[in-house]
């Protein structure tokens, strides 16, 4: 028995292989793809909305690690500390570019295809929407009833109103509410016409998508040929757009020196208001104000201008914006044979509370040895039961200057970079501090204070204010403003407009009235579709004064006309309207529409 099973198995399977489907199927060979054909594929792929939409969300994921990694266009000195402070991995996250995130090879190349898919997609996305606009309306369908939104209006026969009248009406009201309107078969018997708007709709979203193009090319404007820099200026500095005039210079890729215009800031005073009127922010700065003397060429006229927080001063295409200030204390430094070895202003760079400031002074001219000092400063001075200093307002009231000293090699003469705020003493030797004899310098204003061991003196001269400024040259920056507005306005634009048709269909009845019937159909999602067919009808009722019939737009697919004008007799009223529209569904007027 089993046997006979597995042989009408066997040949219920033999079967099934010798069909010409199954045998067709198992010789069947793709096409190979070809050179070209593989080209099509993948430049199909890749101007995809889809893809562009990913390619926007990766290169949103690729620019996380700038700022999770020092980049070394930034600041290459705290890059190289980092690097040598995480030897593990600190050298295998250089090699994949993850210091210099926004130039590397693979960020680029997400930038340059998310660049070419939005061109690749907007292109032939414009070009099909141009063609849509110049062709006219879609015809006129058979049956109107079958549309999301339609409705019937009789006009009494004793209004004198033709069909074709009725269509011309019908057709200027629709142009005065801005749709585009084509007329079909208005000489003959069952006239209709098409029209459509919101052509808007589309347009806003080409706008939208050509502005994120026009975004990233300002972007890539702005890092190819624009430039930033840093400057402290003091109370009388001059600072010139040269190179040299930067305390620190970020070039882009594409940056020339002749970009630069040789225009010129002087820092004239520096005024700041602190709160004196509350209790919980007494003390805090509450208006910083920069007044300032500039020319934009070496012989301009000089301008006196303000710069202040968020009001950046606008000279050579170039941004100059306030960002911090502090105290910088006058000294003057002699060596040990009586010679001025250092003279001028001392930036100090706040710590803490009330301008409380540390202070480096490195001197390599003095001899017979270099001298270095390192403390802080203090605006008003206080000092407490232990002896302990500290600053107990922001404003110059009792200045103070606490420094010890020391002397050596600075390390300056090998040509190695130091930062100006830092003094490395592990190779100096000390000559004044709290835990020597000598014990630490305390200098007030005009105050001297004599070196041991005949290694010269400090004189602490006055105090001035100091600003930081940052410069910034982005060529892109204005046009990505405006691409950015517009993408905006093409969003806003593509989710409140609304692309509609709307088909418009009379004839004469045999006893005289002139039926309308008019439906409305909606490309994408239209909520606000039956208030549209409700307005047009309204237009309509109006324009042959049919106020009488208040009949909602929808429920007249399958029956008559719930209220008629006055002077149609009894027959007539009886009479449905679907009767006139289903029976010449079919007639040779209504073919020509399809």
């Amino acid at each position: 028995m089993s046997e006979r099973v597995n042989d009408t198995k066997k040949s219920g399977a033999n079967k099934t292989a010798a069909t010409p489907v199954a045998k067709a199927k198992a010789e069947a060979a793709l096409p190979a793809l070809g050179p070209l054909g593989m080209f099509r594929w993948a430049w199909t792929q890749l101007t995809s909305m889809r893809t562009a939409l990913f390619l926007l969300l990766l290169l949103a994921v690729a620019a996380v690690p700038g700022s999770l990694f020092p980049q070394r266009p930034a600041n290459p000195s705290i890059v190289t500390q980092y690097i040598a402070d995480h030897p593990d991995y600190g050298k295998i996250l250089d090699s994949l570019q993850l210091y210099d995130v926004y130039s590397s090879a693979w960020f680029s190349a997400i930038y340059i295809l998310l660049f070419i898919s939005l061109i690749g997609c907007v292109v032939p996305r414009a070009i099909a929407h141009y063609k849509a606009m110049r062709s006219q309306p879609p015809r006129t369908p058979a049956r109107l009833s079958r549309l999301p939104e339609y409705g019937t209006l009789v006009i009494p026969a004793d209004a004198g109103i033709p069909a074709s009248r009725a269509i011309a009406d019908a057709a200027g009201k629709l142009k005065k509410r801005g749709y585009r309107v084509d007329v079909r078969d208005d000489d003959g018997a069952r006239p209709s016409l098409g029209a459509e708007r919101g052509f808007l709709r589309e347009v806003g979203n080409l706008v939208f998508h050509t502005s994120l193009i026009g975004v990233l090319v300002s972007v890539a404007a702005g890092g190819l040929f624009g430039y930033s820099g840093q400057r402290i200026l003091v109370e009388g500095d001059t600072f010139v757009n040269t190179l040299v005039g930067y305390d620190q210079f970020t070039p882009g890729t594409n940056f020339q020196s002749s970009q630069l215009q040789p225009y010129s800031i002087q820092l004239d005073k520096f005024q700041i208001t602190f709160d004196r009127e509350s209790k919980g922010k007494f003390g805090q700065p509450i208006d910083f104000k920069a007044d300032v003397t500039t020319r934009d060429t070496p012989d301009a006229p000089a301008e006196k201008q303000v710069l202040k927080v968020n009001d950046p001063v606008s000279l050579g295409g170039t941004s100059i914006y306030l960002t911090g200030n502090g105290y910088a204390p006058m000294v003057t430094i002699r060596d040990g044979a009586g010679n001025v070895a250092m003279q001028g202003p001392v930036v100090a760079k706040l710590q803490g509370e009330n301008y409380y400031s540390s202070v480096v002074i490195k001197v390599p001219d003095a001899k017979p040895d270099q001298l270095g000092f390192a403390g802080f400063f203090l605006p008003t001075a206080f000092v407490t039961e232990e002896g302990v200093s500290f600053s107990g307002d922001p404003e110059l009231i009792n200045p103070q200057l606490t420094l010890n000293s020391y002397f050596g090699d600075l390390g300056l003469d090998a040509g190695s970079p130091q930062n100006v705020f830092e003094l490395d003493v592990k190779k100096l030797t000390p000559l004044n501090a709290r835990n020597l004899d000598a014990g630490g310098i305390t200098l007030a204003p005009g105050s001297t204070y004599t070196l041991p061991d005949g290694k010269g003196s400090i004189s602490f001269d006055g105090v001035k204010r100091y600003i930081g400024v940052d410069i910034h040259h982005n060529p892109g920056q204005l046009y990505a403003l405006i691409f950015a507005l517009l993408a905006v306005a093409g969003l806003v634009t593509s989710l409140y407009v609304n692309r509609r048709r709307v088909w418009v269909r009379t004839g004469t009845h045999a006893d005289g009235r002139t039926m309308v019937e008019y439906g409305l159909l909606a490309r994408g999602e239209d909520h606000r579709l039956a208030a549209e067919a409700e307005a047009i009808r309204g237009l309509l009722t109006d324009e042959w004064g049919l106020d009488s019939q208040k009949v909602p737009s929808g429920q007249m697919d399958n029956g008559p006309s719930e209220s008629v004008p006055a002077g149609n007799n009894a027959s007539a009223t009886e009479t449905p309207t679907e009767d006139f529209i289903q029976s010449t569904a079919g007639s040779p007027e209504s073919k020509k529409d399809q």
